[in-house]
């Protein structure tokens, strides 16, 4: 009877526990207070502070967090804690319907190891229904001025007292926010742009005002020598029918596009003059859609595609110009291109060039074609377009009429292009082979140059 009893218990907690229902959870996603944890305090010393995230589950069911991760593990100068509990990792975290976990963030900096980066990110991974969600984590590593996707306010100049940092967007000026602003920056500022970040113009100006010996600098936000010479390290500088922008001795350094400017509908759009746009991923010098520029002792060297590349159309006038090319790797175009149509659908457009002259320029490079013509006419002598006294490089040269005096296919002997010093060597075959057509009384360096037979380039001397 005892064992009779014993075996009726077992059974009816079987049926019991078979009877229970498994609880249903949410295929939905995470929601969280803020998508990134920013640290707008600057350590210059060792420091620390702490701030706070929330991330919820706002289905009707409860939700099961496999996985969460702090990015940067023991490494980080980051900690989190989770509901509490401390760590780089954490699993299994279940929240009711409607409920929510405080995640705090810590972050510590020491430069007992040397310079700080300007700007610190990591960041910690969610991972609901086998799907990673992210927040990011960042802290300004030294004392600069930043610039997080703002409209920067009119006629206030930059300061030049310490370096500037773009993370996102400066724009001055933006579609459907604001436009007409000024922009000025003085001689000796430094400005640094974090990846995927811009100087964007819309319908603005933008004056740079270098010097030589103190120009104005565009470069990467990363210090470490690795990527010293890493293209695509930011985004780059973006004209959008801006209107009388001036950029005078400025260096641009390891963008994706160096400078972009698109369509102008109104009075001359840049003044580019005494400017080294170099190791861009795509393009150094990028002109799209219509703008009207003018660009005098300039240096383009090294890009991933072409170093110059007019497309679709406007107004330029280049006078003593280096486009140069000797990318490492492989690359898609030449030094220097342009091309006066693009196709939609089956359909050409044609987008002439007007007024567009180039005297004394340099386009050459480590390929075959360094110089290309792209036009839906039969030959190149249809565009409003003439090359005078230039040096470049093809398998096939130009022989139309609106190529005169041309130098084709002889080294001009740059001093050493591996970095980036485009000085003549004292046999180069450019000097004295100029014409006087340009104005130009001084070269990049300031130098004179002779006005009657100056040196092709940027370079008199």
């Amino acid at each position: 009877m005892k064992n009779i009893l014993t075996l009726t218990v077992l059974l009816l907690l079987i049926f019991a526990s078979s009877c229970k229902k498994n609880t249903i959870l949410s295929k939905e996603n995470l929601s969280f207070s803020v998508d990134t944890v920013l640290f707008d305090t600057v350590f210059t010393t060792i420091g620390s502070t702490t701030k706070r995230l929330k991330f919820y589950n706002k289905n009707t069911l409860p939700i099961l967090v496999e996985e969460i991760e702090l990015m940067g593990g023991s490494n980080s100068p980051f900690n989190i804690n989770v509901d509490g509990v401390s760590g780089d990792s954490f699993e299994a975290v279940t929240l009711k319907s409607d409920d929510s976990v405080f995640v705090f963030v810590e972050v510590t900096l020491s430069v007992n190891n040397g310079i700080l980066p300007l700007v610190i990110e990591d960041s910690i991974r969610f991972k609901t229904n086998g799907k990673n969600q992210y927040v990011k984590l960042v802290v300004w590593g030294q004392d600069a001025y930043f610039h997080v996707n703002e409209i920067v306010s009119d006629n206030e100049p930059w300061m030049n007292d310490k370096p500037h940092v773009i993370y996102g967007i400066a724009g001055v000026g933006f579609p459907g926010v604001d436009s007409n602003l000024t922009l000025t920056i003085p001689a000796g500022t430094e400005v640094f742009g974090h990846k995927n970040s811009y100087l964007y113009v819309y319908k603005s100006t933008l004056v740079i005002n270098g010097s030589y010996e103190n120009e104005v600098l565009f470069k990467h936000d990363r210090f470490e020598s690795y990527y010293d010479d890493q293209a695509g390290q930011w985004g780059g500088i973006i004209l959008t029918q801006s209107k009388n922008s001036v950029i005078n001795y400025a260096k641009i350094e390891n963008a994706a596009i160096g400078l972009r400017v698109d369509t102008t509908g109104g009075p001359q759009t840049l003044l580019l003059q005494n400017t080294i746009i170099q190791n861009s991923q795509f393009y150094n010098l990028f002109l799209n859609a219509g703008p009207i520029v003018t660009v005098e002792n300039s240096v383009f060297g090294d890009a991933g595609i072409i170093s110059v590349y007019l497309f679709a159309g406007g107004e330029a006038k280049f006078k003593h110009c280096n486009m140069v090319n000797y990318w490492k790797g492989s690359r898609g175009g030449p030094s220097f291109a342009i091309k006066d149509y693009f196709e939609v659908e089956n359909t050409i457009y044609i987008r002439p060039f007007l007024n567009t002259s180039f005297d004394n320029c340099i386009m050459y490079g480590n390929v075959e074609n360094e110089l290309v013509v792209d036009t839906i006419a039969t030959s190149p002598a249809p565009f409003d377009v003439v090359f005078r006294n230039c040096l470049s490089k093809r398998e096939e040269v130009y022989n139309y009429t609106n190529f005169t005096n041309m130098i084709w296919n002889q080294d001009p002997l740059f001093t050493d292009v591996f970095t980036f010093d485009f000085h003549l060597m004292d046999a180069s075959p450019l000097f004295g082979a100029g014409n006087n057509l340009t104005g130009l009384t001084t070269d990049i360096t300031g130098s004179a140059r002779n006005v009657s037979t100056p040196t092709i380039g940027a370079y008199e001397n």
